[in-house]
């Protein structure tokens, strides 16, 4: 098993990336992924700005993308590359702030999110968001119970209120 964590950029206070890693190898293996490989990318709102328009064709940054190497057409050269998570810490710093807890268990959130994404969850239909949302739950608990994976209090799922 394989996560190489980049960023974040020069000048911006991100998440602990040894924590992270460490994040992202126990959830591969508590999805049964444990021969993949995964990056994970650290970016300022700049660059997920001009990722999101790029890939999704939408303004502004978002707080997660996922590049998913498991569909399209360089799927069958893919090897054990999943793909790509690409989190924006501006967005999850203020998502965190919103949410009422830390940067780090954002990115965790995030970090949980994408990778569903990069398996084939996927949240555009009210069933699929259930689905999607309940498994999330089940592997923060998971992450949360884990030495060493811990973020200081619990990461929620819920949205903030508006």
């Amino acid at each position: 098993m394989s996560v190489r964590v980049s960023g974040p950029p020069r000048g911006t206070r991100g998440p602990r990336r040894a924590r992270l890693e460490r994040q992202a190898r126990a959830l591969l293996e508590a999805l049964g992924e444990e021969g993949a490989e995964l990056s994970l990318a650290l970016v300022d709102d700049a660059t997920a700005a001009a990722l999101n328009r790029r890939w999704r064709g939408r303004t502004g940054p978002t707080d997660v993308l996922s590049f998913s190497l498991r569909e399209g057409r360089h799927a069958r050269h893919r090897g054990a590359l999943l793909g790509d998570v690409v989190i924006a810490v501006g967005v999850a710093r203020r998502q965190a702030r919103e949410r009422g807890h830390t940067l780090e268990a954002e990115c965790l959130r995030l970090l949980v999110h994408g990778v569903l994404h990069l398996l084939g969850y996927d949240h555009a239909r009210p069933e699929e968001a259930r689905m999607m949302r309940a498994r999330e739950r089940t592997l923060l608990r998971r992450l949360q119970d884990r030495p060493g994976t811990r973020t200081s209090e619990r990461v929620s799922t819920r949205r903030p209120p508006s």
